[in-house]
Formats: C-alpha cells, structure tokens, sequence
C-alpha cells in the first residue's frame, strides 16, 4: 500500500472517529438542553434515552472508524486481533445500550403497542 493511500485511510479513519465523538458530545449537550428546556413527560427518561442514542450512534461511528485506521496502518494479525477486541466490547456495549433505550433487543424487530 502507497504512503499516500495510507495517509488519506488514516486521516479519514481518524476524522470518522473524532465525527463519533462530536456526535456523542453534541448528543449529550442536546439532550440535556431538551430535558432543561421542555417541561412535559419525564424529563429523565427523555433524556436518558437521548443520551443513550447519541452513544449509540457515537460508538457506531467509532468502531468505523477503528476499522478503517486497522487496514490503513497495517492489517496484521496483532492489529486485527486488538481491532476485534474493540469491536466485541463496543458491539456488547451497543446492544446493552439498544436495551435500554428501546427495552427490546436490537433483534427482536419493532415492538408491539
């Protein structure tokens, strides 16, 4: 792989991750402006689940962006080996999260009212 294409994948993987990070702080800031700022419903549970939808976009944008920096810096078996690593722990991290937002599983579908 060029020096140049491994420049351009690392500055891109680095960019999508630092863009989960801005969504994941934005989301919190928006979430607790929308719970001071309305006075209907739980203010809590509303934002709680804002709060955790913006972690769960976050975390899908850092994961991306892991992956693209793994096959930009160099796709070796150590490099991947910690890649999968991050990715297990942030997909168990998603799927608890997807709970409790939702109060379903991310496979169980859209629930019933």
């Amino acid at each position: 792989m060029s020096d140049g294409y491994q420049g351009v994948l690392e500055t891109v993987g680095l960019t999508v991750g630092g863009c989960g990070v801005a969504v994941i702080v934005g989301g919190i800031l928006m979430a607790l402006w929308r719970a001071v700022s309305r006075s209907e419903g739980s203010r809590y549970a509303n934002c709680r689940r804002d709060v955790g939808r913006a972690v769960l976009l976050g975390l899908e944008l850092l994961v991306a962006g892991d992956i693209i920096r793994t096959v930009a810096i160099a796709p070796t078996a150590e490099n991947v080996g910690i890649l999968a690593a991050i990715v297990l722990i942030r997909t168990f991290l998603s799927f608890s999260l997807e709970m409790e937002v939702n109060g379903r599983w991310p496979w169980e579908g859209e629930r019933m009212r």
